[in-house]
């Protein structure tokens, strides 16, 4: 059982939920950038949440399945894509060819069964900064071959038979995930972070009254903003300390940068605010161009928001447990 690559896209890369627990050792968790496509792409196609999938970033690639397989792309909206945030069952020697997004920026497409790499560290996540994990630590190439699992045609096949309400290939209902943008700028959560005091009050009301757009040198390390400049009055230097998901810091140029899931462990440029984890997944669906707003809040008020995005998460995966009847 294999895919092939005909053309690649414009940064495909084999992700999973990441390998934790080793950042004291210099290594990241990584994974997803929207783990919530991720898990609703898995459950489409019956596979476990931690299944290794293809996230697919703004510009999609053309592969072709050798057996019949069951697939699910979920995330943005892509032009020339199949039915998406559904299974779908592509048959024997089928292409699929995914162009540009639409809306959003990053999809994850599942097949039964998972993509059938190596683990590293307990994880099948491509670390593209340390060149490991995933396909041969990198992003795919024309004239790649991805490997699943020698029972993935008869699995996809016994996954299909077991549908509710099938049409054709596919079904008649649908899973949206709820990280893709309404409109912009996208409304992302904040907590002042430990060194917010030292930028100057000009600064820290530029920071949640601006609307910020993201920078064309964005990338899954993390998303820079342009707009207005931040400052500290001191301007002194800082420890470095261990930097997580989501952290927003300050360089010297004054322009912020939300680190992203490929972040570095440490890092020594001030941070401003740390954005609450829940709004992570729809920050991550934002492309170069895009737009941010930024609404503080509490620490209280970020913990309610994770919970409650776990239990509409949970909501939905039970829905479709029951669409594929157990």
């Amino acid at each position: 059982m294999t895919i092939s690559v005909l053309r690649p896209g414009l940064l495909t890369t084999v992700q999973d939920h990441g390998r934790h627990g080793f950042q004291h050792l210099g290594v990241i968790p990584g994974g997803a950038m929207d783990p919530v496509s991720l898990s609703l792409a898995n459950a489409l196609v019956g596979n476990t949440a931690d299944a290794a999938a293809l996230e697919i970033t703004i510009l999609g690639p053309e592969l072709v399945f050798a057996e019949d397989t069951l697939v699910a792309l979920c995330g943005a909206e892509f032009h020339g894509a199949l039915p998406r945030h559904r299974p779908v069952l592509v048959p024997a020697g089928g292409k699929l060819s995914i162009g540009r997004a639409q809306r959003g920026a990053r999809a994850y497409l599942a097949v039964a069964g998972g993509i059938s790499v190596e683990p590293a560290l307990g994880s099948r996540s491509t670390y593209l900064p340390g060149r490991f994990g995933g396909y041969q630590g990198r992003a795919l190439r024309r004239g790649d071959v991805l490997t699943l699992r020698e029972d993935a045609s008869m699995l996809s096949r016994q996954r299909f038979a077991r549908l509710a309400r099938k049409k054709g290939s596919s079904v008649q209902w649908r899973s949206p995930s709820p990280t893709l943008p309404e409109h912009e700028p996208v409304l992302v959560h904040a907590m002042p972070a430990q060194d917010y005091e030292s930028f100057d009050s000009a600064s820290q009301r530029a920071f949640f009254d601006s609307v910020w757009k993201i920078a064309p040198e964005s990338n899954r390390m993390g998303f820079r903003f342009t707009g207005p400049s931040l400052a500290r009055p001191q301007g002194d230097e800082i420890l470095s300390g261990p930097t997580c998901l989501g952290s927003v810091q300050v360089p010297p140029s004054g322009a912020p940068i939300a680190l992203m899931a490929d972040h570095q462990t440490t890092g020594g440029y001030p941070r401003i605010a740390e954005i609450a984890s829940a709004d992570v997944p729809r920050l991550a669906q934002l492309a170069p161009g895009g737009t941010v707003h930024f609404a503080r809040c509490t620490l209280e008020t970020s913990v309610e928001l994770r919970l409650d995005a776990r239990r509409r998460l949970d909501a939905v995966l039970q829905g479709i447990a029951w669409e594929l009847r157990g």
